[in-house]
C-alpha cells in the first residue's frame, strides 16, 4: 500500500478574469473581476480567490491640471490546509506519516472504515480525513491620489490609502484519531481571528525640466507616513472525555465549541503595539547631454519599532553613469551601446516584530504574567551598505547585449533575537539586540541576451544570466551562535548550524560520518567540523523564445549550485531504526551495500548532508495566435503552459529547492534544512485570451 499516493492527487486549476474599460478625454475607468479555484496536490487542500478591482482617472478644470486617481481592490481567499509542518515531532506531520507507514499494512479495514491502531504509528489517511483546517482572509485596498500640475515641469501629488485584512482560521481534529495525545475520546477545536490594518499618506513634489543648456534635472521631494496595527484572538478546546468528547452532531467541532469541557478551554487575545514609520526623502537626477547621469537620494526614516534612543536613520545613495555611445568618438559601426555605471548606497531594515524593543508580557487564563520580550532602548536600524560597478554593451543593433556588475554588500547592526545570560534579568525573555558582527555578500552578476533570428515569419532568441556570490560572517564579538534545529524522534535538541567568523552564515557544523563497519554498525563519529554552506555560490537563469508564424514558444530554466541541503526527512523518518517501530524506511537505507543494524542511532551527522545542486525547467509555454475571430472577439490566443516540468539533481529528497526558513535555537532562523515540506507540484495550464 503506497500511503503517499493515497494522500496525494492530481489537482485541477481554474482561473477566470474579465475586465472592461472606457472613458473619454477627461476620465478613464477600468473594472475587473477574477475567480481562481486551485486544488492542492495533497487531498483536502485547495485555494479559492474571488477578486474585484475598480480604478478611475479623472481630470478637472479647463486646463486639466487638476486630477485624481481612485483605486479600490477587494478579494477573499479561502484555503483548505493540511497538517503539514516543518518542525514535527516523532509522530510526524502528514507527509512524514505517509513516508513512515508500513506498506504491508492496510489503510482501511475490509468494511471501508479507517484502520486505526493504538501506538505511535499514525495512519496518514486517518490523519488526513479526521483533520480539518480552513482559513478565510478578506482584504480591501483603497486609495485616492489627487494631483495638481502647476506647470509642465512641476507637479504635486498626494496619496491616501488603507489596506485592511481580516482573517479567520478554524481547525478541528476528530476524537476518533487515537494516536494523538489528548485527542482520543475528546477531540480538539480552535478558532482564531486576526486583523491587520495599514494606513498610509504620501506627499510628493516632482520637478522635471532643463536647468541649463543640455542639463536636465529630475527631482522628487516627499513625505510619507505609515501606521501598522495588528491584533487577534483565539479560542481552543478539548472535548469532555467523560461525556463523549464533542459528541457526534453532524457539524464541525468549531461550530459548537461551547460544548467542550470548561476546564479544557483556553481563550487568548493579543494586540501588538502599533508601529509608525515617518519618512522624508529626496531624489535628484542630473542628466547632461543624455550621456552623463548623476543620481543622489537621501532618506530620513523614523520608526517607533526601535528604542527611543535610536528611532531615526539616515540613508543616502549615489549613482553615476556614462553612456559612451553618445560620444563622438564612439565606434557606432561596431557597437550599439556602451555604458559604464557605479553606485553606492545605504539602506535600513526594520523587519522584526512590532514592540520587540519594548518590555512585553503575556497573560494566561489565570491572570499570571509571562515575559515575552525584554526592552532595549538602544535598539537601532539594521544597515546595508552596498557599492557596485557595472558595464552594459550592445552590438549588432542590440541583437547581442551583455551586462556585468560587481557588487559588495555589508550588513551591520544586525537585528537579532538573543537570550539574556546569567544572572537572568527579572521579567525578561527574548531580547532583541543589534548583533556586533558583519555579514558580507559580494559577487558578480552577468547577463547575455541574443536575438539569433528575427524577421516577419521567424524569431529566435536566447538569454542567459548568472550570479556568482560569496557570503561570510566577520567581526562577530562573542561566542558562535548555534541554530539549525534537526527534528524527529531521537533528535530533540540536535543542531546543525553555526553563525561564526570566517564562514558563511548558517554554516553546517556536524559530526563527521565514518560509514558502517562489517557488522552494519556506525563507526565512531568524527569531530564536529565545518561541513558545507546552505547558501548557493552560483545562480543561473536560462530563457529561450521562438516564433514561427502564429506559433510561439517560451522556455525558462533556473539553476542553483554550490549549496548543501540537510536531508532531515531521511534522517528522521527514513532511518533503519524505523523498522523496529513497525514503520517504513528509505529505499536508500534499504539498498545500502552493507546491511545496516537496526540499533544504529539516528544522530544528526554529515551522513544526511547532501549537495543541493539542481537545474530545473521552471516553465514552458506554447501558444498560438488565432487573431480576430469575429467583430466582438478580437486578438484571440490559446496556450498551454507547463510548470516545474523536471529537475536535474543528485539530491535524494523530494526537491532540492528548499525555500522554507526554520527556527533553530532561541528563534534564530536557519536555512537549507529539508524536512517534510508540502510537495512541489507539476502543473499544466490550458488557457485562452481574447478581447471584446
Amino acid at each position: 500500500m503506497d500511503a503517499l499516493e493515497e494522500i496525494l492527487r492530481t489537482g485541477y486549476l481554474q482561473n477566470y478574469n474579465v475586465a472592461m474599460s472606457g472613458g473619454g478625454e477627461t476620465g478613464r475607468y477600468r473594472l475587473s473581476l477574477g475567480y481562481l479555484d486551485q486544488d492542492g496536490i495533497v487531498r483536502k487542500t485547495g485555494f479559492k480567490k474571488y477578486s474585484a478591482n475598480f480604478s478611475t482617472n479623472l481630470q478637472f478644470l479647463e486646463s486639466k491640471k487638476l486630477g485624481v486617481d481612485v483605486n479600490i481592490a477587494t478579494s477573499q481567499f479561502l484555503e483548505k490546509l493540511a497538517n503539514i509542518t516543518t518542525d514535527a515531532g516523532f509522530r510526524g506531520s502528514l507527509i512524514g506519516q505517509a513516508l513512515q507507514w508500513n506498506p504491508t499494512q492496510p489503510l482501511r479495514n475490509q468494511d471501508g472504515s479507517l484502520f486505526i491502531q493504538a501506538g505511535d504509528v499514525v495512519n496518514p489517511l486517518a490523519s488526513q480525513e479526521l483533520y480539518n483546517d480552513d482559513s478565510r482572509v478578506n482584504t480591501i485596498l483603497a486609495s485616492i491620489a489627487p494631483s495638481y500640475k502647476f506647470t509642465d515641469w512641476l507637479e504635486y501629488r498626494m496619496l491616501l490609502s488603507v489596506n485592511y485584512n481580516n482573517g479567520e482560521r478554524r481547525t478541528s481534529i476528530d476524537q476518533r484519531l487515537i494516536n494523538y495525545p489528548g485527542i482520543e475520546g475528546q477531540g480538539f477545536a480552535a478558532i482564531s481571528n486576526n486583523e491587520l490594518t495599514t494606513q498610509q499618506i504620501v506627499h510628493t513634489l516632482n520637478f522635471n525640466r532643463a536647468v541649463a543648456t543640455d542639463l536636465n534635472l529630475n527631482a522628487v521631494l516627499g513625505y510619507e507616513y505609515t501606521k501598522f496595527s495588528n491584533s487577534g484572538s483565539n479560542v481552543n478546546a478539548f472535548g469532555n472525555r467523560d461525556e463523549g468528547g464533542f459528541g457526534n452532531f453532524g457539524l464541525d467541532y468549531t461550530n459548537y465549541i461551547q460544548y467542550s469541557a470548561a476546564g479544557n478551554r483556553q481563550v487568548s487575545s493579543f494586540f501588538d503595539p502599533s508601529s509608525e514609520l515617518q519618512s522624508v526623502f529626496g531624489r535628484a537626477i542630473f542628466s547632461y547631454k543624455d550621456r552623463y547621469v548623476l543620481t543622489g537620494t537621501l532618506r530620513r526614516d523614523e520608526s517607533t519599532k526601535f528604542g527611543p534612543n535610536n528611532r531615526v536613520g539616515y540613508f543616502p545613495s549615489f549613482a553615476a553613469a556614462w553612456d559612451l555611445s553618445q560620444e563622438d568618438f564612439f565606434p557606432a559601426e561596431r557597437l550599439t551601446q556602451l555604458k559604464l555605471r557605479a553606485g553606492y548606497g545605504l539602506t535600513g531594515n526594520q523587519e522584526f516584530p512590532a514592540g520587540a524593543a519594548q518590555f512585553r508580557y503575556t497573560l494566561d487564563n489565570n491572570g499570571a504574567q509571562s515575559p515575552l520580550n525584554d526592552a532595549n532602548d538602544d535598539l537601532k536600524w539594521q544597515a546595508d551598505r552596498q557599492f557596485n560597478i557595472g558595464i552594459d554593451i550592445g552590438a549588432f543593433n542590440n541583437r547581442l547585449t551583455f551586462s556585468a556588475d560587481y557588487f559588495n554588500k555589508t550588513t551591520t547592526d544586525i537585528l537579532f533575537p538573543t537570550t539574556p545570560g546569567e544572572p537572568r534579568p527579572a521579567n525578561a525573555a527574548i531580547r532583541w539586540d543589534n548583533l556586533d558582527a558583519k555579514i558580507i555578500n559580494k559577487g558578480v552578476e552577468m547577463a547575455l541576451g541574443t536575438t539569433l533570428v528575427t524577421n516577419e515569419q521567424v524569431e529566435v532568441g536566447l538569454n542567459v544570466n548568472a550570479t556568482f556570490i560569496r557570503n561570510e560572517v566577520s567581526d562577530l564579538v562573542g561566542a558562535a551562535i548555534p541554530t539549525g534545529a534537526i527534528n524527529g524522534q531521537g533528535l530533540t535538541g540536535a543542531l546543525s548550524q553555526l553563525i561564526t567568523n570566517g564562514y558563511p552564515i548558517n554554516a553546517f557544523f556536524l559530526p563527521q560520518y565514518n560509514g558502517l563497519n562489517e557488522n552494519g554498525l556506525s563507526n565512531e563519529f568524527g569531530a564536529i567540523a565545518y561541513s558545507g554552506s546552505p547558501n548557493p555560490r552560483t545562480l543561473l537563469g536560462l530563457s529561450a523564445n521562438a516564433r514561427y508564424g502564429k506559433f510561439s514558444l517560451i522556455a525558462n530554466m533556473t539553476g542553483v549550485f554550490g549549496q548543501y541541503v540537510y536531508n532531515n526527512t531521511i534522517n528522521a523518518v527514513g532511518n533503519v531504526g524505523q523498522i523496529g517501530a513497525g514503520k517504513n524506511i528509505a529505499l536508500s537505507t534499504f539498498e545500502n551495500p552493507i546491511k545496516e543494524a537496526t540499533g544504529n542511532p539516528s544522530a544528526a551527522t554529515t551522513r544526511y548532508l547532501e549537495k543541493g545542486d539542481f537545474l530545473k525547467m521552471s516553465n514552458l509555454t506554447l501558444s498560438y495566435a488565432i487573431g480576430d475571430v469575429s467583430t466582438f472577439m478580437k486578438g484571440a490566443r490559446v496556450y498551454v503552459t507547463g510548470q516545474n516540468l523536471f529537475v536535474l539533481t543528485d539530491y535524494d529528497g523530494f526537491d532540492p529547492e528548499v525555500n522554507t526558513v526554520k527556527r533553530g535555537a532561541n528563534q534564530v532562523p536557519s536555512v537549507g534544512i529539508d524536512y517534510l515540506p508540502y510537495p512541489s507540484a507539476r502543473t499544466f495550464t490550458f488557457g485562452v485570451n481574447f478581447n471584446l
